[in-house]
């Protein structure tokens, strides 16, 4: 019968790297593809109503948001005054703005998306119904007539 011996020089061979930049880059180019950035800075405060029959809008590309809401910070506060405010983008806008907004943002897609094209807006839960009263009028005016209101789900 034969023995086992132990070699006794025997040593862990070393790690190969030479793939490692390749996985690096591959997780860092998933990761740019999976992260959303956000497209607007928001200057008001908004809390969304709750409501119980909610739909989810599905090809976000083809949806125009205004936000209403008080201003967030103290110098927008001094500046504007408390009442609630219509923001477009990143800019505090009036009524009369919304207009040049929408035809801009249609200008801006397909021409194929462009009667598909909906307006959500974001409002706060205690503004006031004649800013959003106006506000439909300016984007009748504009002929934005898909117009969608964002809540948040009802606790139960």
């Amino acid at each position: 019968m034969g023995k086992f011996s132990k070699a006794g020089g025997r040593e862990m061979p070393e790690l190969n790297t030479t793939s490692l930049p390749d996985l690096v880059f591959a997780i860092l180019f998933f990761f740019m593809m999976i992260t959303t950035m956000r497209e607007v800075t928001l200057k008001i405060i908004f809390h969304s109503p709750q409501a119980t029959e909610l739909q989810k809008l599905e090809k976000k590309s083809l949806i125009t948001f205004i936000y209403v809401g008080k201003p967030s910070t103290a110098d927008l506060i001094a500046k504007l005054g408390t009442e609630s405010r219509i923001q477009l983008n990143d800019q505090i806008a009036e009524i009369a703005e919304v207009g040049a907004y929408i035809g801009q943002e249609k200008a801006s897609m397909k021409e194929e998306d462009q009667p598909f094209m909906t307006t959500s807006i974001k409002a706060d839960f205690e503004t006031k119904m004649s800013i959003i009263t106006d506000l439909k009028q300016a984007l009748r005016e504009a002929y934005a007539l898909k117009i969608s209101y964002s809540a948040r789900p009802r606790a139960r």
